[in-house]
């Protein structure tokens, strides 16, 4: 039997290269490619109201200007009074951390290691203040994705004008339908995320305050900001609640415990499907490996935006997919 012969073409080899380079490229500016994902998270969940706006007969950057001066106002307020008990309570339990640790008796675990690792956390009010910023890494770049943003959503418009140029005029509306439908989906996410994180949060912070447990209102946020991590982040949220509640007593414990358990199953079967609806649609599976992915890839903030990321991707698989089968 002869030896096959197999032949590469000039051609391939030089799509090969080409596409590993731009892997490598990608990599290197994976800082600003965040950013403009994270603007466009953002253009896509404002693209609704602008538009509502404009019908009133607001110019769109006077609209888009209006949009940011409403959700800085309750940002302000938000702060304003959830900051202050916020360093209170959570200065109180870093300090009262070593403890709780000390009630439950971890063997094998060198005390003074841990105390320099509390230690480590270094100004608590100086910590709390900047977990705002700490997604985007300084209030620098939270002022550019505030500014790409802007001017995406200016730009929004003149789209099938920018597809045209580059696609023509044959595919420009078929990619135009493709782009607003991921824009759907990414701003019923993030809308659905931010309904959900506020629900949770204050769901938690009764049940806390009713059991008369301390620290409700920072463990209350932390089980609100959590919420952005599906499956794993309230469960890892659950944790610090129960182990302080078992500090004060095993009844407080036990019952941290099953109000987790009960927020967790009320947001399961009324918040999410409510609220959520069909925002995400992703296998289980699926969000877990993202999860993961994610996290390998950049940090708490790649395991944050997994999730948009694949459904963006799936949207256009999809409909790609459907194009080729009609």
């Amino acid at each position: 039997m002869p030896p096959t012969k197999i032949e590469i073409s000039v051609k391939t080899i030089a799509f090969t290269a080409l596409f590993l380079l731009s892997l490598w490229v990608l990599f290197l500016i994976k800082d600003i490619v965040l950013l403009l994902f994270v603007s466009s998270l953002f253009m896509a969940t404002m693209e609704p109201s602008v538009k509502k706006l404009e019908r009133l007969r607001l110019p769109r950057w006077l609209a888009i200007i209006f949009i940011y001066l409403f959700v800085i106002a309750i940002l302000f307020i938000t702060f304003a009074g959830i900051v202050p008990p916020l360093i209170d309570q959570s200065g109180v339990l870093i300090a009262h951390l070593p403890e709780v640790i000390n009630q439950f008796g971890l063997t094998g675990i060198d005390q003074n290691l841990i105390n320099s690792q509390i230690a480590q956390l270094g100004s608590v009010s100086g910590r709390i203040l900047s977990f705002a910023v700490s997604i985007f890494s300084n209030l620098a770049a939270v002022l550019v994705v505030g500014v790409v943003t802007f001017y995406l959503l200016m730009e929004r418009k003149k789209l099938s004008q920018y597809l045209a140029r580059y696609f023509g005029q044959g595919i420009e509306q078929e990619v135009i339908r493709i782009v607003e439908k991921v824009e759907h989906r990414l701003g019923d996410w993030v809308r659905g995320e931010l309904t959900l994180m506020t629900i949770v949060g204050i769901l938690s912070f009764i049940g806390f305050r009713l059991l008369g447990m301390e620290f409700a209102l920072p463990l209350a946020i932390f089980t609100g900001l959590l919420e952005v991590i599906p499956n794993f982040g309230p469960t890892v949220a659950a944790i610090p609640a129960i182990l302080i509640g078992l500090s004060m007593s095993p009844f407080h414990g036990l019952a941290a415990a099953s109000w987790a358990f009960l927020v967790q199953q009320i947001e399961n079967n009324f918040i999410v499907p409510k609220v959520m609806g069909k925002a995400t649609g992703l296998n289980p599976l699926v969000v877990i490996l993202s999860l993961a992915t994610g996290f390998r890839l950049a940090g708490i903030a790649g395991a944050t935006l997994a999730v948009p990321v694949v459904l963006a991707i799936s949207v256009i698989f999809t409909e790609l997919y459907s194009k080729k089968l009609r």
